[in-house]
């Protein structure tokens, strides 16, 4: 990189900086102020000894807060979590996991949608064409991916078709040993997206990387039509992505890998270039979510660049602040670049396979 190269990019993150910290003391001055607050941060702050309107200035200040656990989305009502002026509208009710017991719920107004338009800037068009019909080969119920794509499509002028799909029960029979009932399912699921994509015009898919390897087994993706794939997982490792892209899409279609959930949005990937080597990095959907990666014995720290550590998030919406949120996946951390100048992360994992290992 150029020297003026480096500068701009310098100057970029500089710039991102000051948006998200302007943004945080917004947010905190939202959830935190008797006009405006959220039950449950109200009534935390009282408790805390501190006070967040004073103490928490920029994104350094977070470590004031402990981290976030999420079973307070669990024990919780879902009206504690309603900011005053949202009080009297009715709401969304998105779940998380859920396998045994009362699932993790987050209650939402706007956010899923505005996390997805913002997110469709990031698409090509002339791979995710505007107007194009969309297959949505995913989770559905209660989880918001379901509104999401279907809501992504039509922002771009498109419509979406569904699949049913229960992940629940998926895992359910694996926890079980039923293997074979669940590579039943999975066929299941794939014999319904095959039957839409056979039968209508649709240029767009959603889908998760065993889907997909399952859907290029019965039929040429590109061949019937798909011009794009926005994949969702987080066990995206070099080796997959390189099969899907070359083997499944047959370097044919526009791949698009994602990371996110319910608690985070949408955090959108670098494309890939030749010096990747099909490994991947995301970029948070900076300022309205950060994600950092923390050295697993004392997540006040970050890690260095190219080093693993435990990916922690914070929310930050007028729906819903969720600071330093510790997820159940390492990454490794990665430098700004100019089309999203803040922090990355790569090569997104279930955490506990921490190894030696630099980028």
């Amino acid at each position: 990189m150029g020297t003026n190269e480096l500068l701009k990019l310098e100057a970029a993150v500089e710039e991102a900086k000051r948006q998200v910290d302007t943004h945080l003391r917004e947010i905190v001055r939202w959830h935190f102020s008797p006009e405006t607050g959220t039950p449950f941060w109200l009534d935390w702050a009282r408790k805390a000894g501190w006070d967040p309107l004073e103490e928490v200035r920029a994104i350094d200040d977070l470590t004031h807060f402990p981290h976030f656990q999420d079973e307070a989305l669990r024990d919780e009502p879902n009206e504690r979590w309603i900011p005053k002026p949202y009080q009297g509208r009715p709401y969304f009710i998105f779940e998380t996991g859920g396998t045994t017991g009362m699932p993790k719920q987050r209650i939402s107004w706007e956010d899923h949608l505005i996390d997805y338009e913002e997110f469709s800037k990031a698409l090509d068009d002339n791979s995710f064409p505007p107007g194009a019909n969309w297959l949505m080969l995913g989770p559905t119920g209660p989880r918001r991916l379901r509104l999401c794509i279907e809501h992504l499509a039509q922002f771009r002028g498109g419509s979406c078709f569904h699949v049913d799909l229960d992940p629940r029960w998926v895992r359910k029979l694996i926890e079980q040993k039923e293997l074979e009932l669940a590579s039943r399912y999975k066929d299941h699921v794939v014999d319904q997206g095959v039957t839409i994509l056979k039968n209508r015009n649709v240029q767009c898919l959603f889908t998760t990387p065993k889907l997909l390897e399952a859907l290029g087994e019965r039929i040429s993706v590109p061949e019937v039509g798909i011009q794009g794939v926005f994949c969702g997982g987080t066990q995206m490792t070099p080796q997959i992505l390189r099969f899907l892209i070359e083997e499944v899409l047959e370097d044919r279609v526009t791949f698009v890998p994602t990371y996110g959930n319910t608690l985070m949005g949408l955090a959108c990937s670098k494309p890939l270039a030749p010096e990747d080597d099909y490994s991947v990095t995301y970029f948070a959907p900076q300022p309205r979510a950060v994600v950092q990666v923390v050295d697993p014995r004392n997540t006040d720290l970050r890690v260095e660049y190219g080093e693993w550590g435990r990916v922690e998030l914070t929310t930050m919406t007028r729906e819903f602040f969720m600071p330093r949120f510790l997820e159940r996946d390492e990454a490794a951390r990665r430098p700004p670049c100019h089309l999203y100048p803040w922090d990355g992360v790569g090569e997104v994992r279930p955490f506990g396979m921490m190894e030696k290992k630099t980028f």
